[in-house]
């Protein structure tokens, strides 16, 4: 054997070390609220890569007690069952929004969660979200613009009193230790560079009303004066200093939850606008200066808050052609999706239909009576699979999650605004535990890959029952890889029982299967020429 086939030999096996040190099944772990699987340096779970045969669906399950990722595969009948407590019937040529994709928050505390783990962990960690081979397939995230309350301290990039050319703008330590080189690593990951889109949460103090970037505040002055063309070109410097590293930002939303910095004594870093004054700014200053430096394709987001505002600010904002040419979408949030109506996002859509309707923020947790992490939870994982498939459902064309890691209490967040997360590390045991909100995104983003376009999907179900819930797509051939277009299926059980579901696609047959109580499935199969 001659010594450059040795040598080529020897590296491919210390490459089958490197590229197989993930395991397919989860190492389950009970946990206070559930289970948990737990990752390491040496060992994780990975998403099933499905296997598609001729005449039958994949089949991928997750539930409270059937587990995560159970795959299987079962066939298509033409003949119509006679039973079944739910029907699913799917047109396949009656089309709607088309998905951008899924992913998560480059947080300060994620970030310091992350780089708490051995690099052997951290990569699985990374791996877990954003391989596009063995991850949950994430293609989005989020940047916020200097720190957020989850930070360990309050900052800005420019912090000198006056500076309104930003000669002193400079990233932190933050940006260039925790932020930049995950977001990089997500990128090599994905095989592509991610979808990144920047959040401010406050202006520097000194550009501020309160003089503090938390509490109750607005820009100093008016439009069209030294405060706000200053605040405008600071979006612009902050994608200048990422771009030296190679990251490139697809969009940016206007503000975070703008609503918070009307609120007395708001406990961290907030910054109010109405619609009227975001308009404002947006038609006078951010628009034209984006665009002055270049910026004119960045996807500029306004609202970035609760769904409850829509569809008035939306409205206000869009029916101003002038603000609504520097516009591509309109960013929700989802905390208090239980006190507003679907049909907001229906009725923004269908005033606007030419802008996107983006979901960038949502966590577990952060409730004043549910409040942190609860290690395990199932309920959580099923809140998640709901907002997804309303969403999806109701023209959102993108899902992102909030911190991708935190701590076993939450944190750290200096304004001690605890909360939940897909990801929980334990740094004094070098591991980390993927909770059921994970295989619950998972579900979706894994299988649903960005270019899919959503297809109607009818489901009825018993008298009075609403715990049955689904949503479809299909995916083009040239996105999927195969020689077919995929069709994907997600159906959420939230009853306590198993439910009969007959499932109809005309171009394909029927299939007939038990949804286990408290379940997550996803139904996968290539698309044929209509039967």
């Amino acid at each position: 054997m001659g010594a450059v086939r040795v040598c080529a030999l020897l590296i491919w096996a210390l490459l089958m070390q490197v590229n197989c040190c993930c395991s397919t099944a989860c190492t389950r772990r009970d946990a206070a609220d559930g289970f948990v699987c737990v990752c390491n340096g040496q060992s994780c779970d990975s998403i099933p890569t499905l296997v598609h045969t001729a005449g039958a669906a994949a089949i991928v399950e997750s539930g409270q007690t059937v587990g995560v990722m159970q795959q299987s595969s079962v066939a298509f009948n033409r003949s119509a069952p006679s039973g079944g407590s739910a029907h699913i019937t799917l047109n396949t040529t009656r089309h709607y929004q088309e998905l951008l994709g899924f992913g998560g928050a480059f947080t300060d505390a994620a970030g310091l969660n992350i780089r708490s783990l051995s690099t052997e962990a951290q990569k699985n960690l990374m791996m877990s979200y954003f391989s596009h081979t063995t991850g949950i397939k994430y293609t989005v995230g989020r940047v916020p613009m200097a720190s957020c309350d989850f930070s360990t301290h309050q900052y800005s990039y420019d912090d000198s009193p006056g500076d309104f050319e930003l000669a002193n703008f400079t990233l932190t330590g933050e940006d260039l230790q925790l932020k930049i080189p995950l977001i990089q690593l997500a990128g090599e990951l994905a095989g592509k560079p991610l979808r990144l889109f920047g959040s401010p949460w406050s202006a520097p103090a000194w550009m501020k009303t309160n003089d503090n970037m938390s509490g109750r505040g607005w820009l100093k002055g008016a439009v069209g004066d030294k405060y706000h063309k200053t605040w405008a070109l600071y979006f612009v410097r902050f994608m200048e200093e990422y771009a030296k590293h190679n990251l490139t930002f697809w969009g940016l939303t206007v503000q975070n939850e703008p609503a918070d910095g009307f609120i007395p004594f708001f406990p961290f870093q907030s910054m109010y606008f109405s619609a009227e004054t975001e308009r404002d700014f947006v038609k006078t200053d951010l628009g034209p200066t984006l665009a002055a430096h270049g910026h004119q394709d960045v996807k500029l987001m306004i609202l970035d808050d609760q769904r409850i505002f829509l569809p008035g600010f939306a409205k206000t904002v869009l029916s101003d052609p002038d603000a609504a040419k520097y516009v591509s979408g309109v960013a929700v949030h989802w905390y208090l999706d239980a006190v507003a109506s679907s049909s907001d996002l229906e009725e923004t859509h269908d005033s606007f239909p030419e802008k996107f309707i983006f979901s960038s923020e949502a966590c577990e947790g952060s409730e004043p009576l549910s409040r942190g992490v609860k290690l395990g939870s199932w309920s959580r994982a099923e809140s998640y699979a709901h907002d997804i498939i309303t969403d999806l459902n109701h023209w959102v064309v993108g899902w992102t999650d909030w911190n991708l890691a935190l701590n076993g209490t939450g944190g750290p967040n200096w304004a001690h605004n605890y909360v939940d997360s897909p990801i929980i590390v334990n740094p004094s045991k070098d591991e980390f535990y993927k909770q059921p909100m994970y295989y619950a995104i998972g579900h979706f983003s894994a299988f649903i890959l960005p270019g899919s376009v959503r297809i109607h999907t009818d489901l009825s179900e018993p008298f009075l029952s609403w715990d049955l819930e689904t949503v479809s797509f299909l995916t083009p051939a040239a996105i999927s890889g195969l020689q077919q277009d995929l069709v994907t299926t997600v159906i959420l059980n939230k009853h306590n029982t198993a439910q009969t579901v007959v499932f109809y696609d005309p171009s394909a047959g029927y299939i007939e299967r038990d949804v286990q109580a408290n379940s997550i499935v996803t139904i996968q199969y290539p698309l044929r020429s209509q039967a």
